[in-house]
């Protein structure tokens, strides 16, 4: 519900919505804490598969893993409150890209850790660039393209964070059942958080599902906060870690073409976003505020060594799932961040066990396809060319989710696109959506029977191009 503020002088309350709303500083650090909770994953797995991949010395570790908290912290505040036209104002965190780290660490390999730096710089460059050209051409991008990009977006978060209890097939620990026995008891707890408590405490259902899949596993022997804690107090970004950062447009090359995925997907999360909290999002300008947003910190991130920083859907469940939608919960958990990646908390963190994290993520990236769903439930399905382009686009797009490497022959900068379930949805949609609402005469009428305009594709209420 929105609140009102009585003005001193009598004259009628100012409706605020609840995006805009400043919840009390106990519930604002609670929720925010639940937001860190379910996220913490990403950025300590990617320093972590940069410092393996690379043999990164300790200090030099350490270095990199404060660094992106703290860029998180920073980049989750930029988008939450917003300066001017960065930041979009909606309950966003920020994240290093799952495919940004692996790109940052194959450039690494194939020349050094100044060039991949350099890389992410030159990326941050072009999405700020890119975007006034990108914005034309966001009408492509109704509910049709978009809610297919969001299920499929949840659909490879599903997989992705379900390896964590799982491990990867053919492995030596794949399919464990201690590990899948934690995340099922954590999603089960997750689950009774939901049906059985009330008010505040069922919106950190969540967050307290994640807390007690923690202590199951503690009680199994299965954590190791104490040995984690060892190591420096303070812990602080260093600039230029690698060295001067090398600009080489040529080796940045994966790196800029997967960045288009990325920003068709920062619409899609937008959209979705503004969806969830109740927001009208005017595309042409809210989606511009949040990929310069993601330039600016992975420009500046990448002065201190971290990968591309992208704005993250993996939180958009959380809002959802919660029910809390004030930007200023998100606000918070930056500035949590941003002070986490100073202290051995950071390192702390780490000491959840994986298989509790993807229990956890589970439920909430689930819910981002539902979301997806729910959009395209909106979408008229009796005319030819909804159907047709929801189809292929959900087939093309979970292909490369479900079978990984099956491009693997195709040069490396097309598999960048094609082996993107959510960049390869994105294309065939947005083509096929082309073909079916913008080509000939009829502009949408793609059956013979339907006279044009007879019936409208039907769009979220607050979505406008």
């Amino acid at each position: 519900m929105e609140t009102t503020h009585p003005h001193h002088d009598g004259s009628p309350a100012q409706e605020v919505h609840p995006v805009d709303q400043i919840r009390p500083v106990g519930k604002l650090f609670l929720f925010a804490i639940q937001h860190i909770l379910v996220m913490v994953a990403a950025p300590v797995s990617s320093v972590f598969l940069i410092a393996r991949a690379l043999n990164l010395s300790e200090a030099l570790s350490s270095a990199l893993l404060s660094s992106v908290f703290v860029f998180c912290g920073l980049g989750s505040i930029l988008q939450s409150v917003g300066i001017g036209r960065i930041g979009v104002r909606l309950p966003f965190i920020m994240l290093p890209g799952g495919a940004a780290t692996i790109l940052f660490i194959s450039i690494a390999q194939g020349t050094d850790l100044q060039t991949a730096a350099g890389a992410v710089i030159l990326t941050g460059i072009f999405y700020i660039l890119a975007v006034t050209l990108f914005v034309r051409i966001l009408k492509y991008f109704p509910p049709l393209v978009i809610g297919t990009m969001v299920v499929v977006i949840g659909i490879s978060l599903v997989k992705v964070t379900g390896l964590l209890f799982t491990g990867r097939p053919g492995t030596e620990h794949f399919g464990d059942p201690w590990q899948l026995l934690l995340a099922l008891a954590t999603i089960a707890l997750t689950v009774l958080c939901f049906r059985f408590l009330r008010g505040f405490l069922r919106q950190l259902s969540v967050a307290l599902g994640l807390v007690g899949g923690t202590l199951f596993a503690m009680a199994l022997g299965e954590t190791h906060f104490i040995s984690l804690a060892a190591g420096p107090v303070i812990s602080t970004p260093t600039l230029f870690p690698f060295g001067m950062p090398h600009l080489d447009l040529v080796a940045a090359i994966p790196m800029l073409v997967w960045s288009l995925a990325s920003m068709a997907e920062a619409t899609g999360q937008t959209v979705i976003n503004g969806e969830i909290v109740g927001r009208e999002v005017d595309p042409p300008r809210d989606v511009p505020r949040v990929i310069r947003s993601d330039g600016i910190i992975s420009i500046i991130g990448g002065l201190f060594g971290t990968p591309v920083m992208v704005t993250s859907g993996e939180n958009i469940g959380i809002v959802r799932a919660s029910g809390v939608r004030s930007r200023y919960v998100t606000a918070v958990a930056g500035a949590l961040l941003v002070v986490i990646g100073f202290t051995p908390l950071a390192r702390m963190l780490n000491g959840i066990p994986p298989a509790v994290v993807g229990g956890t993520a589970v439920v909430v990236f689930a819910i981002i396809s539902v979301l997806g769903i729910q959009m395209l439930a909106r979408v008229d399905f009796t005319r030819t060319g909804n159907l047709v382009t929801c189809t292929l686009a959900l087939a093309l797009g979970l292909l490369p989710v479900l079978i990984p490497g099956m491009y693997h022959s195709l040069p490396a900068n097309v598999q960048t696109i094609f082996g993107s379930g959510v960049a390869m949805s994105a294309l065939v949609a947005v083509l096929l959506n082309l073909l079916f609402h913008h080509c000939g005469g009829k502009q949408g009428c793609d059956d013979p029977a339907e006279k044009p305009d007879a019936r409208p594709q039907a769009r979220p209420a607050n979505y406008r191009i």
